[in-house]
């Protein structure tokens, strides 16, 4: 089972992914494109990435708007894992 991150860890870990919010105990972020077709077209992406990982994000799809919420649910919080997702999504826009 991942490891929950300290405090002191997700802070650090924030600075790498700095347009991710803490949002309690989860981090989120909110992406926004020309359209509906082009946001489905990013979830469709961040799904390869997160099938390849077997870590899945909340999606929330808002016409042209599609917000991320990441976290470990098996552990309760935040682990390496979100960060590293976090990276990977960020490298697809």
């Amino acid at each position: 089972m991942p490891v929950l991150l300290e405090p002191e860890a997700v802070q650090r870990l924030l600075g790498e992914v700095p347009d991710w919010r803490l949002d309690g105990n989860t981090i989120a972020r909110t992406f926004q494109f020309e359209n509906f077709s082009g946001a489905v077209d990013f979830v469709n992406k961040v799904a390869g990435e997160s099938e390849s990982m077997d870590h899945h994000p909340d999606i929330d799809i808002r016409w042209n708007k599609v917000k991320l919420t990441l976290a470990t649910h098996a552990a309760g919080g935040l682990t390496d894992m979100d960060f590293t997702l976090a990276r990977k999504i960020d490298r697809l826009v």
